[in-house]
């Protein structure tokens, strides 16, 4: 009897072997997301959103994802150029705009329409009278 459990002890054990051989690990994800996701819910429900507070954390999520060498994920940038111009500051709206393009070319017909609108003469306001 002691031949026979030997005989299933090695069989065990080579099918652990086998299973435990054949695991593998996930793939890391494509994309450092963290909190970005909600933090973009929080600006388009605009309760208790803080633009400069989300364009510091954004930036730091960026400053992160550069240490890891992780990518940033799609609309990242364009968000955080949104952010930007809201905030005032066009030309960084603009160069954040245009790394959108370069990250991800199918966001470009999008990210031209922006880029297009910063470009364009603003439209005089319902208090100005014409000249």
């Amino acid at each position: 009897m002691t031949a026979a459990r030997g005989v299933h002890r090695v069989a065990l054990a080579s099918c652990i072997a086998v299973l435990a051989g054949c695991a593998t690990q996930s793939p890391p994800p494509l994309y450092m997301w963290e909190t970005f996701p909600r933090q973009q819910y929080d600006a388009l429900l605009g309760v208790g959103f803080d633009p400069a507070e989300q364009i510091r954390q954004l930036e730091a999520h960026a400053e992160k994802a550069r240490g890891a060498n992780a990518a940033l994920p799609p609309g990242f940038r364009a968000h955080l150029g949104m952010l930007y111009l809201g905030a005032g500051n066009m030309d960084r709206a603009r160069e954040l705009w245009q790394a959108e393009k370069l990250a991800f070319p199918e966001a470009t017909p999008y990210m031209d329409q922006l880029l297009n609108r910063l470009a364009a003469p603003a439209p005089p306001s319902k208090t100005e009278s014409p000249a």
